[in-house]
């Protein structure tokens, strides 16, 4: 059974926000790593230097968080393990695990960098004026 303030908050959610806006911000750190496998494949270790490069050093991904939202991305749909040695780079070793963004992780980074967009103009309109914009 779920807890009483969790069926309270979900019926606010489902009840006030439009069925678009239930999952559409992502968390930070699954921004960058599909934001990071946007430019092509990559193993684990890659995506966790190229997180931390795109972030300016600000997200630091650790082996469990890293693996763990990688499991949940693929989960979700957003990513693919890539199975296929032929897509996999010759010289690299087996045992690495390699990503790919799927269909719907670029259609999600897509919106979610529109709704970034919106915050950023929102928050420069009321930092100058003080009003909404």
């Amino acid at each position: 059974m779920a807890a009483p303030g969790r069926a309270l908050d979900a019926y606010y959610i489902n009840q006030y926000n439009p069925p678009e806006m239930a999952d559409a911000a992502l968390k930070p750190h699954w921004f960058y790593i599909l934001l990071a496998l946007a430019d092509g494949d990559r193993h684990g270790l890659a995506i966790a230097r190229d997180v931390q490069r795109l972030s300016d050093g600000r997200v630091r991904l650790w082996p469990a968080t890293l693996y763990g939202s990688l499991e949940d991305l693929r989960d979700r749909g957003l990513i693919a393990e890539v199975a296929e040695p032929r897509d996999r780079p010759a010289d690299d070793s087996e045992r690495k695990r390699y990503y790919r963004l799927s269909r719907s992780g670029r259609g999600a980074l897509a919106t979610e960098g529109a709704r970034m967009g919106r915050l950023a103009r929102l928050a420069r309109a009321r930092a100058r004026t003080g009003e909404t914009g």
